[in-house]
Parts: structure tokens; C-alpha cells; sequence
């Protein structure tokens, strides 16, 4: 059964870059089409995380970024209803195969396996190589393609 308001089999994994993107006036037009694409998977509830994820995203916006450290948190309470992967072992034992089998740095492997493991079939990253495909999780690079190529839109 498929959720009210979502896009059948169209979960997204997004990846710091573009949180970050979209927080990043420095280049508008990036900034916009990362705002398009997190502003379609909220509308469709197809988006996800995972708590490296957030992490990440905190420490980035408030020390490089200097966004106020309330204003982060209040971000990171909202993304919550993405339903954050918790990093497990079994999270990392995916993370390495990975990592060994398709040379990806490890933190990148991290982000595909809790990808995977949360059931996304997509991740949208501004790092990894686009249309690339791991372990049932296609790669797609936000600048390079839109939501509405992948339905949801």
C-alpha cells in the first residue's frame, strides 16, 4: 500500500550537500533547485535521512555557515519526520562491503548503505557520481536532473 501523497516506490535519501545547498546563498541558482527538490519530497513524503546525516549538517551550518545554533536545531527537529536511519552495525558492516567493492570513500558508503537500508532506491548527492547504482540505490545528482524526472513533480 502505498502512502497518500507519495510517489509509488520514489524514496529519496538525501545527502548533506544538498541540505547545505539550500541553506547556501552564495550561488542562487543551486540554491534553488536544491530548495525544489526537498520542497517535492516533503510534499510527496518521500524523503529521508540518516543521523550522520544530521550530524553533519549541524556542525557544517553552524561552524562554517555560522547559522545561529536554535535556528540549526530547530531544522534538524523538523527533519526528525524524515525518519532518520540510525547508524548500526549492521549499517557499517553494509558500509564497508561497500566502500571495498565500488572504491567509495568511506563516509560516501556510509551514506548508501543507510540509503539502502531505509528502504530509499535514491539518493540525491552534490559528491557521489550521478545515475551511478549501488546496491539497488541509484545515485542522482540534484543540478544535473529535477523531481519531476523521477515523479515528483
Amino acid at each position: 500500500m502505498v502512502n497518500a501523497g507519495r510517489a509509488p516506490g520514489a524514496i529519496v535519501f538525501v545527502d548533506t550537500g544538498v541540505l547545505l545547498a539550500a541553506d547556501d546563498a552564495f550561488d542562487p541558482d543551486r540554491q534553488a533547485q536544491a530548495r525544489a527538490w526537498l520542497q517535492a519530497l516533503w510534499l510527496r513524503r518521500a524523503g529521508r535521512v540518516s543521523t550522520q546525516v544530521l550530524n553533519d549538517y549541524y556542525v557544517t551550518v553552524t561552524q562554517t555557515f555560522a547559522m545561529p545554533a536554535g535556528d540549526a536545531r530547530a531544522k534538524l527537529r523538523r527533519l526528525q519526520l524524515w525518519q532518520p536511519w540510525q547508524i548500526d552495525h549492521q549499517t557499517v558492516e553494509t558500509a564497508w562491503g561497500v566502500e571495498a567493492r565500488f572504491g567509495l570513500r568511506y563516509w560516501d558508503a556510509l551514506i548508501v548503505a543507510s540509503a539502502a537500508q531505509s528502504g530509499a532506491n535514491h539518493v540525491v548527492s552534490t559528491t557521489l557520481a550521478h545515475q551511478q547504482h549501488i546496491d539497488g540505490v541509484t545515485i542522482l545528482n540534484p543540478f544535473l536532473t529535477t523531481p519531476a524526472e523521477l515523479g515528483l513533480g
